[in-house]
């Protein structure tokens, strides 16, 4: 796949104007949290809603919102309210769940092994995000090691995550040919709190890529 045709979400974002730079560097996607256990978790709807608006006014396409087994009923009220394009399923969701998401679904499969790599390929939904394993929910910033990246990226199309940031990012585009990239934690200046240079260097660098 081409840079062109890559998907960059920035995620965890958690103020307006993280939203906007992700919008003006050209990211596809912003990733709204509202699992209260995340650094990054947005606990009030009408800030959610600040974001998305924000985002959507700078270009950027799609608002996802990272759920951990919250009750179905929940994030579809989520979806709704905010509103928002895709539902990333970072917790432990039934293969009923997702399929009644349908489209908006965003599984995510946490990898730690080849013997994982079954997982990516049985996951419902389009697209399926990739991350590291570890304890406990979300990447947490650790990175999945690439030769295991690239076996999933070959499986189906996925999102890679774990451990990103300006400096790796085109290195694992390079290799894995993912369809999708996303990144917390490494275009932050502190935890929720993103720095627009680095933004705009990451999305710069998987799209160069």
């Amino acid at each position: 796949m081409s840079g062109a045709g890559l998907l960059v979400k920035i995620c965890g974002v958690t103020r307006a104007e993280d939203a906007e730079a992700a919008g003006r560097a050209g990211a596809d996607a912003i990733g709204i949290n509202f699992w209260p256990g995340s650094k990054r978790y947005v606990a009030d709807e009408g800030l959610a809603r600040e974001l998305a608006a924000a985002a959507r006014a700078a270009g950027v396409a799609r608002v996802v919102g990272v759920c951990v087994n919250q009750p179905l009923v929940e994030v579809l009220r989520f979806a709704q309210a905010i509103p928002l394009d895709l539902l990333q399923l970072h917790g432990d969701e039934p293969e009923d769940y997702v399929v009644a998401l349908g489209a908006r679904a965003l599984p995510v499969v946490r990898l730690a092994t080849e013997a994982d790599l079954p997982r990516v390929s049985a996951a419902a939904g389009e697209l399926v995000l990739v991350d590291a394993q570890v304890q406990g929910y979300g990447g947490q910033g650790v990175r999945l090691p690439i030769g295991l990246a690239a076996r999933a990226a070959a499986l189906r199309p996925v999102i890679l995550a774990g451990g990103l940031d300006e400096h790796t990012v085109a290195a694992v585009v390079r290799r894995c040919r993912p369809a999708g990239v996303d990144v917390a934690s490494g275009v932050e200046a502190a935890p929720g709190i993103k720095d627009a240079a680095r933004i705009g260097a990451f999305v710069a660098a998987a799209r160069g890529a």
